[in-house]
């Protein structure tokens, strides 16, 4: 028989409110990472504050929000109500406490639970706290959630509002960096959907009149079809397109201003609409698929007192619309059927527009049927799960999980480095993925390549991705190539085949670049690995008289023991960023046929091996 662990009043143990939030930080923002990624933890520090200011100025409490970060040092200052100056400390340290519980003065805020604010707190080296009201104003000081310092109700000149101070605890969040291109896209979306909004993010203003449609318009990728339709009505806004490029679903969609990343009931409801809306508006029953083909959506709508479906607020589960007693469902059924119908028969040139599109993607499908049928089975008979994929445990589907944000696959080159990575993993989030040669430049093909490809069809079936994002595998796509020219043209490949297509993948943050050392400087005592010829330098001044030193050629080089060390808690990614330049014009500038411009580019910019090697 197995010994039993003594149990008794000693192992019950009750823990502070901060406490609990820093041994559980998961539970709370996701997860932690270092700055490299959009969901990382640091980010959703920030928003849970700026979140309580959107709120005040959806109940009409101040018009600007000022956001300034510097070093890793965050200010976030708005010009609403103020917190009661009686409930200052409270307000952000004591567990369910807050006035959203009272819908009387939040009536459809994202933060219902109490929690965020606190969270901040808890997570935090410093947090400030500063409320000015009534010609008042009073603050208080906290240390990791424990309340250093806190002032009396003092006179005040400044205007009424809320201005919160927070350093993220490096405890927590290990050499972490803000990326302002991630703060920038959460400001964005937050003036789109707060149109009268003015956002200032270290100095530089942001601003929306037109909601949605600027969201679209900021965010396109290529040439469209027709105009974005823009449709508005009481908590509720659409505005969608079609891609003139096939290319599948892209949707953004939002409760109560939350980035609903993962979609949930009100982005079902909006895509079995649009089928229903087009279906009836033409009279004939077009397959749902060949509807949506191309579709690029967005949706935003507010209820009371909404249900997600974890802390971090990323997909919406609950379908009740609020006290008039339609479900979310069935008002985002009606409202399509009676304004998107209205606005076709107003609008013949968009309709025949759609209806050509539609036919189109009908005639593609059944061009790519047999392929896809075919492809299909060649991905089972090449035992993708055993040959090609080295599978992790967890899914990034799994929305309870705390830790399915860390779902990774690394596309590696070669038996030998995924070997070493596959050695080495987490096989809880991490596998990886076996790439055979150099893929295929794929800039002006279409999506028949992606089938008649085994590289492709493979990476596309272990990804999941061939119907959208929406049953994404990983949270993470990493490419893990060599730090050399090989390397670097297959990365180069690779982006090309996701972005033209699936450019969503890298729209929404999900594409990334393994950094791994290029040196080892280590002498009998101490081993450092470099990233840079920079780095590598302060190595050896920091070892002393001749440490032995290294130059990884290849991944294959770096030993199962030390990629330990690249791929967990250190792990250095580099993420694939899109800018405002049009996807098209992007990849027929670098991928497309030599053109003198692009010859005067490789002479002004071309770097021979050895200089790669001291980079």
């Amino acid at each position: 028989m197995s010994e039993h662990t003594e149990y008794t009043e000693d192992n019950i143990r009750s823990l502070e409110w901060q406490e609990h939030i820093r041994l559980r930080p998961g539970m709370y923002i996701g997860k932690l990472g270092d700055g490299s990624s959009a969901d990382d933890g640091i980010y959703i520090l920030v928003k849970e504050v700026v979140d309580n200011s959107i709120d005040e100025f959806v109940m009409g409490g101040g018009r600007t929000i000022e956001i300034n970060i510097n070093e890793g040092s965050v200010e976030i200052r708005d010009f609403g109500r103020g917190i009661p100056l009686g409930k200052v400390v409270d307000v952000v340290s004591k567990m369910n406490t807050g006035a959203k519980y009272d819908s009387k003065a939040f009536k459809k805020s994202v933060g219902l639970n109490g929690v965020g604010t606190k969270a901040v707190n808890a997570l935090s080296e410093s947090f400030t706290v500063e409320s000015y009201r009534d010609e008042k104003r009073k603050s208080a000081k906290f240390t990791r959630g424990v309340l250093i310092d806190e002032s009396d109700i003092l006179e005040s000149t400044s205007r009424s509002g809320t201005k919160v101070e927070f350093r993220p605890d490096l405890k927590i969040f290990h050499n972490y960096k803000y990326q302002i291109e991630y703060v920038e896209k959460l400001v964005w979306n937050y003036v789109y959907l707060n149109p009268g909004l003015s956002i200032s993010l270290n100095g530089k203003k942001y601003f929306s009149e037109n909601g949605l449609k600027d969201l679209l318009e900021n965010n396109l990728s290529g040439e469209i079809i027709h105009p974005i339709i823009h449709l508005l009505g009481e908590d509720i806004e659409i505005a969608l397109t079609h891609a003139d490029r096939s290319q599948s679903e892209q949707y953004y969609s939002f409760v109560n201003g939350q980035h609903t990343t993962q979609g949930g009931t009100h982005q079902g409801a909006f895509r079995e609409a649009l089928v229903a809306t087009i279906r009836n508006y033409f009279g004939k029953q077009y397959e749902a698929s060949d509807i949506r083909q191309s579709v690029i959506g967005a949706i935003s709508l507010k209820v009371i007192e909404p249900v997600f479906e974890s802390q971090t607020k990323t997909k919406l589960g609950s379908n009740d619309m609020g006290p008039e007693g339609s479900t979310i469902r069935t008002y985002i059924l009606d409202f399509l059927r009676t304004k998107l119908d209205n606005f076709l028969h107003k609008n013949i040139e968009v309709a025949n527009a759609i209806q050509k599109k539609i036919i189109r993607a009908e005639r593609e499908r059944k061009e790519l049927s047999g392929i896809q049928k075919l492809a299909k089975e060649r991905a089972k008979k090449a035992n993708l799960h055993n040959r090609k994929l080295r599978d992790c445990k967890l899914h990034y589907s799994d929305i309870k999980n705390e830790r399915r944000l860390e779902t990774t696959l690394f596309i590696t080159e070669g038996d030998s480095a995924s070997g070493s990575i596959t050695s080495s993993r987490d096989v809880q989030t991490q596998a990886v993925f076996s790439l055979k040669g150099k893929p295929l430049n794929c800039y002006g093909l279409t999506k028949k390549v992606v089938y008649e490809n085994e590289e492709f069809n493979l990476l596309q079936a272990a990804l999941n991705i061939e119907d959208g994002l929406e049953d994404l595998r990983y949270n993470n796509v990493v490419i893990a190539t060599d730090a050399d020219v090989d390397g670097m043209h297959i990365r180069l490949l690779l982006i090309t085949f996701f972005l033209q297509f699936f450019p969503e993948l890298v729209s929404e943050g999900h594409l990334y670049i393994l950094q791994t050392p290029l040196f080892r400087v280590r002498n009998k005592k101490k081993t450092q690995y470099c990233y840079d010829s920079s780095e590598k330098e302060r190595a050896i001044s920091e070892l002393g008289v001749k440490p032995e030193i290294t130059r990884f050629k290849g991944l294959g080089e770096i030993s199962p023991g030390e990629f330990k060390t690249f791929i967990g808690e250190n792990i250095r990614l580099e993420p694939v960023m899109l800018g405002k330049e049009h996807i098209d014009s992007l990849l027929e500038y670098y991928m497309g046929k030599n053109t003198p411009n692009r010859q005067e580019f490789i002479i002004d910019n071309l770097k021979v091996e050895k200089d790669i090697a001291d980079l």
